[in-house]
């Protein structure tokens, strides 16, 4: 079975969230695999405005599933906000799904991306959301997934390092106070237990519904760029090994096969 992907090629505020929710109504597994809670979309369900940043319009309806997938950069203060903002409303969000491997958004990364705004001649605009931040330290492999924040003893040594390291760029480099260990460690440990009931293996739950013939899991995301490998998913699953006698080559498409771009090529697969 086949996915519907909504894919936004502009900045933002193309209507993701207007398309997502007509198309949600037909689907039976809604995903959204990109980006934080810097911007949101606003649903009007039984006559009540809602707005959301993080968890998809799918969560209205009580018989599919939501997703938060891997490739999200999560804010576990944000996301527990407005779970409780929902059940206040009455809203369930028992149909909620949590990717174990998506990147947890903290405060330095908050601080990180004001400092880096301040300091710039010519600045982009960020919403000083820690969005930024939270790609570089996936993309150096130094990130805190959702999976850490439920670990006690994982969370503490992955924070402790990495704040060590973001201190000696507040301090040294953007003259800062340091972000202190304990302010931050059992408040977001607390914000991973909250969230824990919602935490699995996405990609397994999506995968198992394509193969189950659900109809059309429907994924949404600002921007896809398919022929890069997400950093979070193994090489193995972006290269295939054939073989002609004793060689290894590596499968390509058609248009990579020309002179000069010879060795390890990415599929073109599917973004997640």
């Amino acid at each position: 079975m086949s996915s519907t992907v909504v894919v936004g090629s502009q900045w933002g505020d193309e209507g993701k969230g207007k398309i997502t929710d007509f198309l949600s109504e037909k689907a039976e597994v809604i995903a959204r695999y990109q980006g934080g809670d810097n911007a949101g979309h606003t649903i009007v369900f039984n006559d009540q405005t809602f707005k959301l940043r993080l968890i998809p319009s799918g969560i209205f309806y009580a018989d599919k599933t939501s997703v938060i997938g891997n490739g999200v950069v999560l804010n576990p203060k944000s996301l527990v906000e407005e779970l409780q903002y929902l059940k206040d409303n009455g809203v369930a969000t028992d149909n909620l799904r949590i990717s174990d491997r998506a990147h947890v958004i903290l405060p330095y990364h908050i601080l990180l991306d004001k400092c880096q705004e301040k300091t710039k001649t010519n600045k982009i605009g960020t919403t000083n959301k820690g969005i930024g931040p939270a790609y570089m330290d996936k993309a150096e492999r130094v990130g805190i997934r959702v999976a850490d924040l439920l670990e006690r003893d994982t969370f503490a040594a992955k924070l402790k390092q990495n704040l060590a390291e973001k201190n000696e760029l507040f301090v040294k480099l953007y003259d800062e106070q340091p972000l202190n260990f304990d302010d931050i460690f059992e408040t977001y440990y607390q914000y991973g237990q909250q969230l824990k009931a919602h935490v699995t293996d996405t990609s397994v739950l999506i995968n198992d519904a394509i193969d189950a013939g659900k109809n059309r899991p429907l994924r949404r995301r600002a921007r896809c760029h398919a022929r890069h490998r997400p950093r979070d998913l193994p090489v193995r699953h972006f290269v295939e090994p054939r073989r002609r006698g004793r060689d290894h080559r590596f499968r390509r498409r058609p248009d990579q096969d020309r002179p000069g771009r010879g060795g390890l090529q990415s599929l073109h697969v599917p973004c997640r």
